[in-house]
């Protein structure tokens, strides 16, 4: 493989035979082969144990498990998407293809603009902004399509300043790239590659990081009909149309549909429905101080957040990372008792059984040991008093030589004071 890839367009699943995202995978990865076969396309679909092969694994910079990629003479793309069958043959199919994709008619461009909700068009011939756009889409092809055209075929109601342009369809309208304003290419276009409303899960929130961009999000129950929720998610769906000139270049919008996943990311447990805007570069996020009730309310906490006045809450702080440590340890053994209790039994009660035995017998060891040592020290103090002093009868015994002694003294005296006296 490693000798003869650089022939062929090879999309290879890196695993491990432990991994149970990777046996979660297996099944949608045969069907990605079936797919690629049945359409023709050039692009072949393996797979390799990167724990058998880790030389080669690692040469690829492969560093978690699941990893797909690409491998397309000597460039090799990540695929950081979805892992479903529609999502992983797009993905292979994009890359595969050229760079640049020119859309020759009218009737093309009206096409590939149905099929596209994004959709970026260089317009004008060879110029340093052209080659500009392919040193960009040689890295974010990976995330969408870059098509080239000439002026006459674009849409009547296009209108451009200059050419040359790049251009970005999306939203029902068009935006184009001002690099006086906008800045440099590669950012405007990772930028604006996400439409300006979108319905916001895990992965997208993750690939939204990239963008530098706060995210505003309408916390909600898709499943509920009622007036609360629907209003949120309208009051978001407005200011990111109405508003875009003034905050599309710091702000992202959308809906998420449920809380689980936010209340793990802040940490809290947010009511639903409500608003938060996520800060992804730094885990900050803020919550409106009071009720939203409409989308001046909204664009009036929008600006509080650009100008510094709304409190900011959560950030990656050491306290913060040590909270964070603490919430995925609780989490970890919630799911694992959720899923299964007997496993969790073993696995955490076990050790803390034999860690509680071994706790105590340590401080019960210590415990006799203190008390035997003071009995000791005791009968030590004992036995060195009556060394020094004697028994009772001994010191009574003394007493009384002592009386006996002085009273044969007094008797002598007498006699030598009575023969004086003779």
């Amino acid at each position: 493989f490693k000798e003869n890839r650089k022939d062929d367009i090879w999309l290879v699943d890196f695993y491990a035979p432990w991994c149970g995202h990777c046996k979660k995978l297996e099944p949608v990865w045969n069907e990605v082969g079936i797919e690629m076969k049945n359409m023709g396309s050039p692009v072949k679909v393996g797979k390799m144990d990167a724990t058998s092969f880790s030389s080669i694994a690692s040469e690829f910079g492969v560093r978690g498990y699941p990893t797909i990629k690409l491998l397309k003479g000597d460039l090799a793309y990540n695929y950081r998407g979805p892992r479903t069958k529609d999502d992983i043959v797009e993905f292979a199919n994009r890359v595969a293809g050229p760079l640049i994709r020119p859309l020759p008619s009218q009737h093309m461009f009206e096409h590939v603009q149905k099929r596209h909700r994004v959709l970026f068009v260089y317009v004008g011939g060879e110029s340093p902004l052209k080659e500009k756009y392919i040193e960009v889409a040689s890295e974010l092809i990976v995330y969408t399509y870059f098509f080239s055209a000439s002026e006459d075929v674009l849409p009547e109601y296009v209108t451009l300043p200059e050419l040359p342009a790049v251009v970005v369809f999306k939203d029902g309208t068009y935006f184009v790239y001002d690099e006086y304003e906008d800045g440099d290419l590669s950012s405007w276009i990772n930028r604006e590659r996400f439409q300006g409303y979108l319905n916001v899960d895990g992965f997208t929130l993750y690939e939204l990081g990239d963008t530098g961009k706060l995210v505003a999000i309408a916390v909600i129950d898709d499943k509920n009909s009622s007036v609360e929720h629907t209003r949120l998610k309208t009051i978001i769906q407005e200011v990111a149309r109405d508003y875009r000139d003034h905050f599309h270049r710091d702000f992202q919008f959308g809906h998420m549909d449920g809380n689980d996943y936010i209340n793990s990311l802040l940490m809290d447990d947010l009511t639903i429905p409500t608003i938060v805007v996520l800060n992804t570069s730094n885990q900050q996020y803020f919550l409106p101080d009071r009720h939203i009730e409409n989308t001046e309310d909204m664009v009036q906490f929008i600006n509080n957040i650009l100008d510094g006045t709304a409190e900011a809450q959560g950030g990656d702080g050491l306290l913060q990372r040590i909270k964070r440590i603490i919430y995925d340890a609780k989490s970890t053994v919630g799911s694992v008792f959720k899923s299964s209790p007997l496993l969790g039994c073993f696995l955490f009660g076990l050790p803390l059984g034999v860690i509680s035995i071994m706790c105590y017998g340590i401080c019960t060891a210590d415990t006799d040991g203190g008390v035997d040592e003071h009995e000791a020290a005791k009968k030590e103090n004992d036995d060195r008093e009556l060394t020094d002093e004697g028994s009772e009868e001994e010191q009574e015994e003394e007493k009384n030589g002592k009386y006996t002694e002085l009273s044969d003294g007094e008797i002598k005296q007498k006699d030598v004071m009575e023969k004086k006296k003779d």
